[in-house]
């Protein structure tokens, strides 16, 4: 018999797979690169109030994402693995927030638990789970408020602590990404809720009055601060933010019509799930299903017509899409035991299943041509492996032909693990490149640690190489400024070797001792569309020659 503490161990155990497990294969991307460097700089600095990257105000951002990274940064210093796992832990977060929200709303723990798992194994979710980037965080702190701000609604009583726990969480969800989870989750809930439910407000007026007030005081302060003590650079990139909202990364309104791919391998379940039509009347739990297809829906028509949109946005829209899915597989589950299955639910049930069973027993197949024949995977554990890998799909084939949807969904859950312990580091090393050469080794490098790095003002410089370097690296006008030249020893970074890009003048005046040549490149030269030489760069220390 599941309890609360039983589902939420075996919540915290799939998202152990789910996000932790080998989250340190695949090199930091240009999101993640921003946010530590800045986090990075925010420890060398001792500046935490005022955030920069690369020596410019960062101020496009909140900062408690940044908070939590400088922290992690202070105790296990340019460890990627484990600021990645900070965001793991906030994704962790919102699957326990989640089972409890689903627990509360309906008194049912299965579904609460399938709800939960279908979140954290969605691809959408790995993905930000398993990156250091702050998207993970306002919406785990959001899930939150709604949490405790239902539990207050709800609750008979005057619930204050629900109401300030709800602020609170509101308050965190600002600071860490502004606005963002307001529009794309909290709004869509309030909406949904409203409309399928009704609530009554009564007697809870002062307690929202009090949980608007914390939320102000918890998130606000930080926005006060910059327009003290930096107004004109705060309302400029509030300005420069707000125009981007609308002009940058434009798309037409459809461009989220595949969005139930973002739930990767429960994409099939989702979209049978969402058939209202068809399944409002076999449901048992009727209006908390019509909750949870409207809660879907209203979010995609919501983020549809925000003029800016990427895929990684859809991830609030995963959350109620999980509840959907998992009130079809409880649907199944119960009708089953019931004997209440239509002809109809045996087709469309065994079609989603067949679809993930002939992946798993696809699997070994794959992993013979690209990893056994290749060497990557000796005999031994390609058997063990193989076998796995067949016990999954016997799973979900037999769960299908049987009309079993647990045995379905814990093949399912079971081929997502193998997938993220047995595979990723060797799917990865078929992208990465093996021959990369890190600037990162400049750290080691004693010559240079108290000497400042330059790079020419004319070339671009990529936020990637100024994470890895662990060091600001600053523009420099070769051609105009020659003042630099008063404070030398400096490191130039460049694009060219240093005597390529000097001034005649300024060589002569200048000993350049070469450092190495550095090739950041996270993709293989044989990889023509995306190996670029901006992440290729000559490191050399330009000394005063001696009169």
């Amino acid at each position: 018999k599941l309890t609360d503490i039983k589902s939420c161990l075996i919540i915290i155990a799939v998202c152990f797979f789910a996000f932790f497990i080998n989250n340190n294969i695949i090199p930091a991307d240009l999101m993640e690169s921003r946010n530590l460097a800045t986090a990075q700089e925010m420890v060398r600095t001792g500046n935490y109030l005022i955030p920069t990257m690369n020596g410019e105000l960062r101020l496009e951002k909140p900062p408690l994402p940044t908070w939590i990274a400088a922290g992690v940064e202070h105790i296990l210093p340019d460890n990627l693995s484990a600021q990645r796992c900070m965001a793991g832990i906030a994704a962790t977060i919102m699957a326990l927030f989640l089972y409890l929200l689903v627990q509360k709303m309906t008194k049912e723990r299965l579904l609460a638990l399938i709800s939960a798992i279908v979140l954290i194994t969605s691809y959408n979710v790995i993905m930000m789970g398993r990156t250091a980037t702050w998207d993970i965080y306002c919406h785990s702190f959001m899930l939150g408020a709604i949490l405790f701000f239902y539990k207050g609604i709800v609750s008979r009583r005057t619930s204050w602590g629900m109401f300030i726990w709800a602020g609170t969480f509101l308050g965190l969800s600002f600071l860490g990404k502004g606005p963002v989870a307001f529009y794309a989750l909290l709004l869509p809930f309030l909406i949904s809720y409203i409309a399928v439910y009704r609530p009554s407000f009564k007697r809870k007026g002062l307690p929202i009055v009090v949980m608007l007030l914390v939320f102000a005081a918890v998130s606000f302060w930080w926005y006060l601060y910059l327009i003290i003590f930096h107004k004109d650079m705060t309302m400029f990139v509030w300005a420069k933010e707000s125009t981007a909202w609308m002009e940058r990364n434009v798309r037409p309104w459809y461009y989220y019509w595949q969005f139930f791919a973002e739930s990767g391998i429960w994409s099939l379940f989702l979209l049978t799930g969402l058939c209202w039509p068809w399944l409002k009347r076999k449901v048992t739990m009727k209006k908390e299903y019509a909750f949870a297809v409207v809660w879907t829906l209203v979010t995609l028509v919501l983020l549809s017509l925000f003029p800016e949109k990427k895929t990684r946005y859809l991830l609030p829209i995963l959350i109620p899409a999980s509840m959907v899915v998992a009130h079809y597989v409880v649907y199944i589950f119960v009708a089953t035991k019931e004997k209440k299955l239509t002809a109809g639910d045996r087709v469309v049930f065994r079609v989603n299943a067949f679809l993930p069973a002939l992946i798993a027993l696809g699997m070994p197949v794959a992993i013979y041509f690209l990893f056994y024949t290749k060497g990557q995977m000796g005999l031994t554990l390609f058997i063990i492996v193989t076998l796995l890998f067949l016990v999954a799909a016997y799973s979900i084939f037999a769960g299908g032909v049987r009309m079993k949807s647990m045995k379905v969904f814990t093949g399912v859950v079971l081929l997502l693990i193998l997938v993220e312990t047995l595979l990723m580091p060797r799917v990865a090393n078929m992208f990465n490149n093996t021959e990369i050469k890190s600037i990162s080794a400049v750290r080691e490098i004693e010559e240079v640690n108290h000497i400042p790095f330059y790079y020419p003002s004319d070339e671009e410089l990529r936020i990637e190489l100024v994470y890895e370097a662990g060091r600001r690296i600053l523009p420099w006008d070769i051609e105009n400024d020659t003042t630099l030249l008063d404070s030398l020893p400096i490191v130039l970074v460049s694009g060219k070797p240093a005597a390529e890009i000097l001034p005649p003048g300024m060589a002569e005046r200048v000993n350049l001792h070469f450092i190495d040549m550095y090739d950041n490149n996270t993709r293989p030269k044989s990889d023509k569309k995306r190996y670029s030489p901006k992440f290729v760069r000559y490191v050399t220390i330009l000394e005063k020659k001696a009169d």
